[in-house]
């Protein structure tokens, strides 16, 4: 009980001791806080007094534009990596594959030759299904496959990897084209990050692209045609050694026995180990350097729009005229660089000096075409028909002295001319291939048609490569003829494609569906919000809700008509409202300016 009392004596205590005081006496005051704690709050969140904005802003960006040259280097080298692996494996076969000692020795009867001949004629009718970035990397591991297959070659190894091959040929380098063609978009916004209409994400002004595009292609090109010279590595360092000298190859005829000795199984083995480490190195460069060539959320809207439309798409874009025309340039792209190195090298080139002096007639075709590559920076000053057609022309020049001029077989003192001939032809090959990519990538500047058109531009030159072959066994004036022909379409077509846009002659593209859902971020919201006012949507979202009540509203018209074959003047109006909008859209001409 006192225990108790005691407790209450002490709450009394302290409620004497906070009890307010009566009048007249003064409050014990309180220490205060020193300063305000809300500007203390504001100055501790705030930005630091040494933090400049814009300096920042400046730096975020400079490490964006070097991002992106840094995925230009990575693809450009990737591609020159996975096809010098490519390339040099296919001529290390090629040549064992025909000496007729190597093939009773080590295959007996596998027919090895005809393998090789459906290797090489692979071309592929397939679209690209995957990203930009993850189509390239795939592709590479297809490469990689192939590579692996040769170290226990039999029909049911290598016939499913030269498949392989076929089908990833046309999505690779429509991959790497749309690629390079965005890192210059990237870039641009990067640079002018300023820009309204960068910053609102509105459509950019034409031509402002350009000069990017005419850079990074000139770097691709530049970087990716060593490819020819990094190829002959297995030949110079290997091969070489085994190969019998003019004397013996050329007898006469072209003898069925061009190795003196054949290579041990284990120097096969370790040579097909480094090319096969240099494919992963490619794979690892596609995966880790390059960055993504979209927004995810821009693939995905891509993707949405059906697989059906994604197949279709680059057919229907054959309907504008401007890459119906550039078509024979397509073929005449496939035509010439097959032909550099099946007819110029092997029937000219070997004919005459012999196999052991191949790597030095495909290392000059290479350098040449890589130095020669820079020169369609020269499109940054000059008009646009100047790069094409002067390939052209000395292509054309070239074509007309192999008509007329043969070398003799066994003449090693033609060597002189022939490497002279070999890298004047890498001359127009350079300027043809960084011409026709850099024109597609000026030409189709919308961001979501370029995959469709470098699928176009290289399924084409698939088939003129396929075409190539088949006609293998024509004379040597029979196939030039051909290549001139086909060279003089080509230019007369790509001259009336210039002509229709100096006049401003409107082209037609194929309309791009919508996609099928809304995308936010990674997911589609496919029910309805009741709450979302028409002033929250978006142009697109206000053009489709137009389409459903206009449809709805052909649907009643057709159940409340009765008889009237006319039809009512608003059901005429909704269904011409849809024909107009179901129409392809139409190109109000390029302003096409000469400088």
């Amino acid at each position: 009980m006192a225990a108790v009392i005691a407790e209450d004596n002490l709450y009394d205590e302290d409620a004497i001791n906070v009890a307010p005081p009566g009048d007249g006496v003064d409050m014990v005051q309180l220490p205060e806080p020193d300063g305000n704690i809300q500007g203390q709050v504001e100055e501790f969140l705030g930005p630091h007094p040494d933090y400049d904005e814009e300096e920042e802003e400046r730096k975020y960006y400079r490490r964006k534009r070097l991002a992106v040259v840094k995925n230009v280097l990575g693809a450009s080298c990737g591609g020159m990596i996975i096809y010098s692996v490519y390339m040099g494996l296919l001529q290390m076969q090629l040549i064992l594959h025909y000496d007729e000692t190597y093939r009773e020795v080590k295959y007996g009867t596998l027919g090895l030759e005809d393998i090789d001949n459906k290797m090489l004629m692979g071309i592929n009718f397939a679209r690209r299904f995957l990203g930009t970035k993850w189509m390239m990397f795939l592709a590479s591991g297809i490469y990689a496959l192939f590579v692996s297959t040769n170290y226990w070659e039999r029909y049911y190894t290598l016939v499913p990897s030269a498949v392989a091959i076929g089908v990833v040929i046309v999505p690779l380098w429509a991959s790497l084209g749309n690629y390079i063609t965005r890192m210059a978009h990237q870039y641009y916004e990067y640079v002018n990050y300023k820009d309204e209409n960068v910053q609102e994400q509105k459509k950019l002004p034409k031509g402002a692209f350009h000069s990017y595009i005419i850079i990074f292609q000139s770097v691709f090109y530049m970087i990716f045609h060593l490819s020819f010279i990094f190829a002959e590595f297995p030949m110079v360092l290997f091969l070489n050694n085994y190969l019998n000298d003019y004397k013996h190859t050329l007898y006469k005829n072209f003898n069925k026995t061009v190795l003196k000795s054949l290579p041990r199984s284990l120097l096969l083995i370790e040579v097909e180990s480094v090319l096969m480490g240099a494919a992963f190195l490619a794979m690892l460069i596609f995966l880790v350097l390059c960055g993504a060539a979209y927004r995810p959320t821009e693939e995905i809207d891509l993707r949405s729009i059906g697989w059906g439309n994604i197949f279709q798409l680059p057919f229907k874009h054959l309907r504008d005229y401007r890459i119906r025309l550039l078509c024979p340039f397509f073929i005449y792209s496939g035509f010439e660089v097959l032909f550099a190195v099946q007819g110029l090298i092997l029937s000219y080139g070997v004919c005459a000096v012999g196999m052991e002096k191949l790597w030095l007639l495909v290392m000059v075709y290479g350098l040449s075409s890589s130095i020669c590559s820079v020169l369609s920076l020269s499109l940054l000053h000059l008009p646009r028909p100047i790069i094409l057609l002067a390939g052209a022309f000395v292509h054309f020049v070239l074509i007309i002295a192999l008509m007329c001029w043969s070398p003799g077989p066994r003449e090693p003192s033609w060597l002189p001319s022939l490497l002279v001939i070999s890298a004047l032809w890498g001359l127009g090959t350079a300027l043809n291939k960084t011409g026709v990519s850099t024109l597609l990538g000026m030409l189709y500047e919308d961001k979501e048609r370029l995959d469709f058109v470098y699928t176009i531009y290289h399924w084409w030159q698939a088939i003129a490569i396929f075409i190539v072959y088949l006609w293998s066994a024509l004379p040597m004036r029979a196939k030039l003829g051909l290549l001139l022909f086909a060279l003089l379409v080509a230019s007369f077509c790509y001259v009336q494609m210039e002509r229709r846009l100096a006049k401003k002659i409107p082209y037609r593209l194929p309309r791009i569906p919508r996609p099928r859902h809304k995308v936010k971020g990674y997911r589609y919201l496919e029910e309805e919000n009741s709450d979302e006012s028409d002033t929250d949507l978006s142009d697109a979202e206000v053009d489709e809700k137009e389409e459903e009540d206009d449809e709805r509203r052909l649907v009643e018209e057709d159940k409340n008509a009765d008889g009237d074959p006319q039809g009512s003047p608003q059901r005429n109006r909704v269904r011409d409202r849809r024909k107009r909008h179901d129409n392809e859209q139409v190109g109000d001409g390029e302003d096409y300016v000469q400088k």
